[in-house]
């Protein structure tokens, strides 16, 4: 049986959400994001996708890539665009799409019981 534990998520503060919400990862490439994040220094995308903030023609496979993307996220964090929860908790999220909403529930688990298959992939 998989092992599900809570933990102490980080979360953006109420007021800040909206700005920082973003599409997955792998929805966008460099030049969308780039254009979705524009004057919006909130943008989730200055973490996900930190090759935003550098000229087109920069490596975006170089360290400083990388490390752009945890300054962005450690900058947003000291300044309260987003707070540690203090408990663990488990937490529950809803996706719509096409008027079809589901329903899930995060939390920690064992990267063994993926491995061991005790957590089944989708793909």
């Amino acid at each position: 049986m998989a092992i599900l534990k809570p933990f102490k998520g980080i979360r953006p503060k109420k007021e800040f959400a909206e700005k920082i919400a973003s599409k997955p990862y792998d929805v966008l490439n460099e030049k969308e994001a780039r254009k979705e994040a524009e004057g919006n220094p909130l943008s989730f995308y200055h973490v996900i996708k930190p090759e935003i903030d550098f000229p087109d023609e920069f490596d975006h496979y170089a360290p400083e890539i990388y490390s752009r993307g945890k300054e962005n996220f450690d900058k947003m964090f000291r300044d309260g665009v987003f707070f540690q929860d203090h408990e663990e908790c488990y937490y529950i999220y809803a996706q719509t799409m096409s008027g079809r909403t589901q329903y899930g529930i995060v939390g920690g688990a064992s990267v063994a019981d993926y491995v061991n298959n005790v957590i089944k992939s989708t793909s």
